[in-house]
């Protein structure tokens, strides 16, 4: 990723050609990172990774610059989650099948809770966390939604693996209680 980082450097002192170069790598990332993030969701969603990083790719591209390799990863991981949480908006409005559960045709009892709610639910967690908590907040960004491994986010945080251990576990306490919940 030190090809990122200089890419980028080389684009902010206006190299042409360092923009033709940095596509496909940065590409490739964001493919590992979208792959990542669908293999988490619920079975039944008709987003797949290619969508996803196409998706997210158009929002990373245009004006914005991006100074360093963790500001990439941080505007990656929010908009991959901010396309997950607007696809779930858009499920969840009764225009497009709101409401409704989706029951296999094999007769189970009992049809599959909708993924749209558990996403929504989280992200509205996660701003809740993020007044709180800024850094783990976006740890968690990182982690979930970029699909980073703790070594990577650490690194994209600045932070050191243990502390990003310890942030995820406090993370993913706070998030459970609020999902259930228990926190304000």
């Amino acid at each position: 990723m030190n090809d990122v980082t200089q890419l980028l450097n080389a684009i902010d002192h206006g190299d042409p050609h360092a923009a033709d170069q940095l596509l496909p790598l940065v590409y490739d990332e964001l493919r590992r990172l979208a792959a990542a993030q669908v293999a988490r969701e619920k079975p039944g969603q008709t987003l797949d990774a290619t969508a996803l990083v196409h998706d997210a790719y158009l929002r990373l591209v245009g004006d914005q610059q991006f100074a360093d390799r963790r500001h990439f990863f941080r505007v990656a991981a929010e908009a991959m989650r901010r396309i997950l949480v607007d696809r779930a908006r858009h499920k969840r409005r009764i225009k497009h099948g709101g409401g409704r559960e989706r029951v296999p045709l094999e007769g189970v009892e009992r049809a599959a809770e909708a993924p749209a709610d558990d996403v929504l639910a989280l992200d509205e967690a996660l701003d809740r966390f993020a007044a709180v908590d800024p850094m783990k907040a976006e740890l968690v960004k990182l982690r979930y939604f970029a699909g980073l491994s703790e070594e990577e986010a650490a690194a994209a945080l600045g932070i050191s693996r243990a502390t990003a251990s310890r942030y995820w576990n406090y993370a993913r306490a706070w998030l459970i209680d609020a999902l259930d919940g228990k926190s304000d």
